[in-house]
């Protein structure tokens, strides 16, 4: 269940099963990979984003809340950022 090189973007959702909401497939799939797959290197100055480095590619990853004004900031989102956004945004070394 890794990444895919060509993979830029995963989106997660909630969605009601049962008359309860749950996360989709795709919310599963994010806390899986920052679990298993990336390896943290840094949080956001307000808490609310983390960076995450692929350890088969390298690629930065950032976790985050697309739809932030919802109860407890929303499904998660993965998105792809560059060396350059990542050291400036993180304030990497």
């Amino acid at each position: 269940m890794g990444l895919n090189s060509d993979e830029v973007e995963i989106k997660g959702a909630w969605v009601m099963v049962n008359g309860r909401m749950t996360e989709d497939d795709a919310s599963r799939r994010i806390n899986s990979l920052i679990k298993t797959e990336l390896e943290h290197v840094a949080t956001s100055k307000d808490g609310w984003e983390q960076l995450y480095r692929d350890t088969q590619d390298g690629r930065y990853w950032e976790w985050f809340h697309p739809q932030s004004e919802m109860q407890g900031g929303g499904p998660p989102a993965l998105r792809v950022i560059s060396r350059e956004v990542a050291e400036d945004k993180y304030r990497l070394a």
